[in-house]
């Protein structure tokens, strides 16, 4: 056998492997996931059943130009149709926007530690990542972004609430930054976490895109709506940029379910709106708790609290796992927690304050 072997890309070397969020043991004594960000409700109502009607005729192609999704994104948001695209998840949607920007010697910005495939999607076409790092209070300093902003510079990414730490950016310093960017230049708004805020200083992306033709807007129907498991996704962005995507889009990427169960779930706001207000008053419950706890927690603006640990993470993240809880562990900094069912969210209490006392 010869010792050759296929020449693959050199831009694949050194691509960080994406670390899911670890799920319960199988088997196992019962244990809460609150390690993925998921809602832990069921789908909205009227979404199962489209879904299961959907999957009877799952030997057929799906609309490749989810033609149905669209129209409902368009009209829920008003906005035109020819600036919506979509992608499977917000992440898929994130890699095709990088890919019709970005490739080798060009440069993406964003802030670290932020969402973990954001440096994935940056390699896997060549460009180059820079890291912009978080402020003393765990948010995006954009003054350094903006400083970085480079002849190369061809995309960049301000995660609002930011994945893992909850931070938010407000309106006026978001429209600072933005006078700052050329106008060759994309920012892309990630809002995957976007119906858990609550502070009105933060703006809706939808709004700054409409005067703003570098903005895009990116949006999940995983977190809120709770179909993580069927991978849907969206941008909302000026026409030149929203065809771009649709250019670069994986053919028949975002199955029929999904299509359907999202527009099913656009159409039931009125639950979506109800659930997402219990979980931020879990929020709240949970992050008052750590702060009478000792710990120090920036303010979340996101369906999760973060935990700044340093070198105790993954004793921190071990004594949950025993206590009942999966939580995300980023080994030498920190864990995120997602607010979960309220049995799930209490064994994380109980095994913070222990923690806490051992320190």
């Amino acid at each position: 056998m010869s010792d050759l072997r296929p020449k693959l890309r050199a831009e694949l070397d050194g691509i960080p492997s994406y670390v899911p969020g670890k799920p319960a043991a199988a088997g196992g004594p019962v244990t809460y996931k609150l390690s993925s960000n998921e809602n832990p409700y069921p789908p909205l109502p009227g979404v199962m059943e489209r879904a299961v009607a959907t999957a009877g005729v799952f030997n057929r192609y799906p609309d490749m130009a989810c033609a149905a999704l669209t129209n409902e994104v368009s009209e829920h948001f008003g906005v035109p149709l020819a600036h919506v695209a979509t992608g499977i998840g917000s992440v898929g949607a994130a890699q095709q926007l990088v890919q019709a920007t970005s490739g080798p010697g060009d440069e993406v910005i964003y802030p670290w530690r932020s969402f973990e495939a954001y440096p994935i999607i940056t390699q896997l076409f060549g460009a180059t990542s820079v890291q912009v790092p978080l402020t003393a209070g765990e948010g995006h300093d954009l003054d350094a972004m903006a400083a970085a902003i480079t002849e190369r510079t061809r995309m960049i990414i301000v995660c609002n609430p930011n994945n893992p730490t909850g931070t938010v950016v407000r309106r006026a310093e978001l429209e600072r930054f933005l006078d700052r960017v050329p106008g060759d230049v994309l920012v892309v708004l990630d809002e995957a976490y976007r119906e858990f805020i609550r502070d009105p200083e933060v703006p809706d992306g939808v709004d700054i895109y409409r005067d703003r033709t570098n903005v895009a807007v990116l949006r999940t129907f995983s977190k809120a709506y709770g179909l993580a498991g069927l991978r849907v996704g969206f941008v909302i962005a000026q026409e030149p940029v929203a065809a771009a995507l649709r250019k670069t889009a994986l053919p028949f990427g975002v199955s029929q379910i999904a299509q359907d169960a999202a527009v099913a779930s656009l159409r039931a706001e009125t639950e979506l709106l109800e659930r997402v207000e219990t979980l931020v008053g879990e929020r709240g419950r949970v992050h008052e708790a750590l702060l009478g706890q000792g710990w120090t927690v920036p303010e979340t603006q996101a369906n999760f609290v973060w935990l700044r640990l340093g070198e105790r993470t993954l004793d921190f993240a071990a004594a949950c796992e025993r206590a009942g809880v999966i939580i995300r562990p980023f080994a030498g900094e920190g864990v995120r927690v997602t607010i979960g069912e309220v049995k799930g969210n209490d064994l994380f209490l109980r095994a913070a304050e222990t923690f806490r006392k051992e320190l």
